[in-house]
This record gives structure tokens, C-alpha cells and sequence, in this order.
């Protein structure tokens, strides 16, 4: 019989894989559109994706306490996505993704703290490496407005991811798909509020809708595998090897883009993937 842990591990690392695949989509589609419009309709895609699945696999309707933490979820992820697209769209993305994925697995590790007492001294250490890792990234001859730039943004996607990830936790473990589409209606009301607010009505444009359907079904996976591995598992486990996805993000910017990344910073990304799973334990 398989360890449950090794499905943890199997289906965060294919969360990990299908987010990092779509920041890389989203990120290079708002270079060339309006954020807003490009995180709207990748949520309406992952919202009618979701919805056809959970008829199709007649999956059972949660209760509202369920609904209630999809919801919160929802929001919490599209201020993350908000923020990380943003990010994606005015740095690089080898520098952005894995700042926020390290921000993204402390979250729940605090949230951790709080619910199941002190970490082992190891998972500290863990810490230590993670902002180590960040200063390196952020090594270069950058004015401090660039340097606050690069980081604030990443930094509020990863604290909206983290919350995400919990909310996640929370749903009910016979039912998925439902609260992810709760997860998903949520944050299309928010997104078009901001919209009427800021009276930014621009949608992609058609060439780049192949960029944004990407983006839509790759975090709706990474989204249903992430709900897998928190429900097969420890949340901590499932949130530390999900946060990998910038691994994804860089090797595709890396090998499409021929995105160019110094050697420290080199090191400050690998400091922060390994202290991503050194804090796992």
C-alpha cells in the first residue's frame, strides 16, 4: 500500500508543475494586456473547466461551511494572482516566482505554529536560508525604489497564496471540484468589481487568448491537485512541495524566453527552493 505522504508528494509536485506553467503564461499574456483582463478571464475559464468536471464526475455538493472557505480561498488566491501577474509582467520572472513561493510556504508553516505548536529547530533554519536566499536574489546595483518594487509585489502574492493554501485546507474531503468553482465565483465577483472601480474594461486581445486559455487550465489544475495533496496529507507537506512551481516558471523563461539571471541570484533561487523543502522537514 502506498504511504499517504507519497501522494502529498505526487500531487503537490503536480500542482508545483501546472502553476509554474501558468504564472509563465499568465506573465508573458500581461506584458501585453491589462492585468485585470487577463487574470478575469483565466478565472472564468477555470471556473467553467471546474464547473463541467464536478457534473461530468457527479461529485456530491459541499456543505456551506465548505462553500464558505472555497470562497474565502478564491479571494485570498485572486489577490495573489493579481499580484503576481503584476510582478511577472514588470520583472523577471526568475526573480519574482520564487520570492513569492518562498513567502507562499512560510504562510502556512506561521499559520502552523499557531495550530499545532512550535516547528523543530530545523524548520527554523529553514527560515534562515529562505531570507538568505531572498537577499541574494536581490543582489545587484538596483536603486532601493527598484529593489522595493521588485519584492512588495511578490511578497503580497505570496501572503495571498499562503492564505489560499489554507482556506484550501479547509473544504470538506468528499468534495472537491464544488468548492474550488465557489473558490473561482469569488474571485470573478472580485475581479469584476475592481474592474467597474477602476473602470478597467480591456479584455485580451484574440492572439492572446491562446496565452490566457493556458493560463486558465494550468491553475485550475494546479488548484485541484494542491485540494489532492492538502487532503491526502499533512497541509504542510502538500503547501511546501506545491511551492516549488517557480521551478516550472524559470526553466520555461529560461528556456523560451532565454531570460538571463546572474550567478548570485542563481544562488539566492536555489537557496529558496532548497529552504522551501528544508522547512518541510
Amino acid at each position: 500500500m502506498i504511504n499517504s505522504d507519497l501522494y502529498v508528494i505526487l500531487f503537490g509536485l503536480a500542482s508545483a508543475i501546472c502553476w509554474g506553467a501558468g504564472d509563465f503564461s499568465g506573465g508573458i499574456a500581461t506584458k501585453r494586456s491589462n492585468v485585470y483582463g487577463v487574470v478575469l478571464t483565466s478565472q472564468i475559464i477555470g471556473t467553467v473547466l471546474l464547473a463541467v468536471a464536478a457534473l461530468l464526475l457527479a461529485e456530491e455538493m459541499p456543505d456551506m461551511y465548505s462553500i464558505f472557505w472555497g470562497s474565502i480561498a478564491g479571494i485570498c488566491g485572486c489577490l495573489g494572482l493579481l499580484a503576481l501577474y503584476k510582478g511577472l509582467s514588470i520583472g523577471k520572472m526568475g526573480i519574482v516566482a520564487p520570492v513569492a513561493a518562498v513567502v507562499t510556504a512560510i504562510v502556512p508553516m506561521v499559520f502552523s505554529i499557531f495550530t499545532e505548536g512550535m516547528p523543530p529547530s530545523y524548520r527554523f533554519a529553514g527560515f534562515a536560508i529562505a531570507f538568505a536566499g531572498v537577499w541574494l536574489i536581490s543582489g545587484s546595483e538596483n536603486t532601493t525604489d527598484t529593489v522595493l518594487n521588485d519584492f512588495s509585489l511578490p511578497i503580497i502574492a505570496g501572503i495571498g497564496f499562503g492564505f489560499f493554501l489554507i482556506a484550501i485546507d479547509h473544504v470538506s474531503k468528499h468534495a472537491i471540484l464544488w468548492p474550488l468553482v465557489a473558490s473561482r465565483l469569488a474571485s470573478v465577483g472580485m475581479l469584476m468589481g475592481i474592474h467597474i472601480l477602476k473602470r478597467q474594461y480591456g479584455l485580451p486581445t484574440r492572439n492572446l487568448l491562446p496565452l490566457v486559455l493556458l493560463a486558465g487550465i494550468f491553475d485550475t489544475a494546479g488548484n485541484t491537485f494542491f485540494a489532492l495533496a492538502s487532503q491526502a496529507g499533512r497541509l504542510d507537506i502538500a503547501a511546501v512541495v506545491s511551492s516549488l512551481y517557480p521551478g516550472a516558471t524559470v526553466m520555461l523563461a529560461w528556456i523560451i524566453l532565454k531570460e538571463r539571471i546572474r550567478l548570485r541570484q542563481w544562488i539566492g533561487i536555489f537557496a529558496s527552493l532548497a529552504a522551501i523543502i528544508f522547512i518541510s522537514g
